[in-house]
């Protein structure tokens, strides 16, 4: 297979720019806007119901807007015949009393009834539960990463891989807050599983940098890191293309259910292979990594060992 020649490391400049962009764009965004959290995080009612036939989406909003349940998300669940129902956390209204008012407004004025299948309801306390445990999750697992890193590689490393990962998490939720997707637990899922996507990219980068760290010690650092990132580009288009048609057949395939899920991993894979390119690497070039931070030191006395 032919070798890539592309000056990646040259060009960080630009991408590091780019970058820069898109994390002041996200930062104010989350800032401004923050996220929409779904009821998984805020508490709510989630009803599910059944047709006979396949049930109109647009006309079940409309009717559940104009009976005074609005923000109400309305989903295909497994079939086109199976509603998800999903409410905000109302005040002094039960969860039996809430399903009973929307089953009774989606049924007004129609010959094809819905029947309820369940009900679930989510409590305040319980939601926030799960968003302090969901974040705890994602600083526990960025302090992991930076401890492995360290601890396989070079500190210079670590810190380079922690900034690829915080730019891919950034990022990723920024796009759903500039375009206010629902946040729920299945994100945040996505997000965990971005992280572990984007730092497998990163290790085997920094692999073949650490190889030919040891290998081509006449070569410059900048130099070096451009023919590691070259050497793995083919691997890594192939594993990313890959994933990437899971996703996107997941996306159009899967379902309402998992939607936001298959949108935060296909930019989350698009942004973990860039950052395994443009800002892992450059990042530890910055730093001032070189190839004497990687190279054992000779124990004293080693030659004598073999001596009789």
């Amino acid at each position: 297979m032919k070798t890539t020649h592309i000056n990646f490391i040259g060009n960080r400049k630009i991408a590091m720019t780019f970058s820069g962009i898109l994390m002041v764009i996200a930062i104010v965004s989350l800032a401004v806007r923050g996220l929409q959290m779904g009821i998984d995080f805020t508490g709510g009612t989630l009803i599910e119901v059944g047709y006979q036939q396949t049930a109109d989406l647009a006309v079940l909003r409309k009717t559940l807007d104009e009976s005074g349940f609005t923000n109400a998300t309305v989903q295909n669940f497994g079939t086109s015949k199976d509603v998800l129902i999903r409410l905000k956390l109302q005040e002094g209204v039960n969860s039996a009393d809430l399903s009973n008012k929307v089953l009774e407004a989606i049924n007004k004025n129609t010959t094809t009834p819905a029947s309820l299948r369940r009900v679930e309801f989510v409590g305040p306390q319980v939601g926030d539960d799960l968003a302090t445990d969901g974040f705890l999750a994602l600083l526990y697992s960025t302090v992991a990463i930076l401890v492995y890193v360290a601890v396989r590689f070079e500190w210079k490393f670590s810190v380079g891989a922690i900034i690829a990962t915080f730019h891919d998490v950034i990022v990723t939720l920024g796009v759903f807050s500039v375009f206010a997707l629902e946040f729920d637990l299945t994100v945040l899922a996505a997000i965990l599983a971005l992280i572990g996507y984007s730092l497998n990219d990163t290790i085997v980068v920094y692999d073949r940098i650490r190889e030919n760290f040891r290998k081509m010690r006449k070569t410059s650092t900048e130099d070096m890191m451009n023919i590691a990132v070259n050497d793995t580009l083919s691997r890594t288009i192939m594993i990313s293309m890959t994933v990437f048609l899971v996703l996107v057949s997941l996306f159009f395939l899967g379902g309402e259910v998992i939607h936001n899920f298959s949108i935060a991993l296909l930019f989350g894979v698009v942004f973990g292979t860039y950052s395994s390119i443009f800002i892992a690497s450059p990042a530890a070039l910055i730093l001032g990594v070189s190839p004497e931070d990687l190279i054992v030191p000779e124990k004293e006395g080693a030659h004598l060992d073999g001596m009789p």
